[in-house]
């Protein structure tokens, strides 16, 4: 009797080491995949629309208070995913969708603190931009947002 329970408890401890060796396989390869390899999965979008806000040298404003002194001249070209719904645009005149962007731009742009015009504050701006612009319009609109000129006096 003695060797039959002992071969029981050596097979159960056996099943149990092959059982948590199992289950430490199964998180390790969870783990390895989903937090150490590079899978960024491409998003396939359509092409997007490229807009310029502003006029020819982008756009002219003051920052800070009034009585600051400081301006900022930024170019600003937006990717907008395209609008489907969308009349063809004719003429100089902007569309009420891009009258609304450049309110908003103009808007988040002078709200902000000199100190948040750094060179090392342009990708936060960035987002800040989008986002703000995405959630005005109610939609996942912009794709990305580019600053093609930047001049703080």
């Amino acid at each position: 009797m003695a060797e039959t329970t002992k071969g029981l408890s050596i097979k159960l401890i056996i099943g149990a080491v092959i059982a948590t060796l199992l289950v430490c396989s199964g998180i390790a390869y969870y783990v390895f995949t989903n937090y150490f390899m590079d899978n960024k999965k491409t998003v396939q979008r359509e092409p997007g629309i490229f807009l310029k806000l502003g006029d020819k040298d982008g756009l002219v404003l003051n920052i800070g208070s009034v009585n600051s002194g400081r301006y900022l001249k930024i170019g600003l070209i937006l990717e907008l995913s395209p609008d489907k719904n969308a009349a063809p645009k004719e003429g100089k005149s902007l569309s009420p969708e891009e009258v609304k962007i450049q309110d908003i731009v103009l808007h988040v742009l002078r709200s902000q603190k000199p100190e948040e015009f750094e060179p090392n504050k342009q990708e936060q701006l960035k987002t800040l931009l989008k986002n703000e612009i995405n959630a005005a319009l109610g939609k996942d609109r912009v794709y990305q947002v580019y600053i093609t000129t930047f001049l703080l006096q």
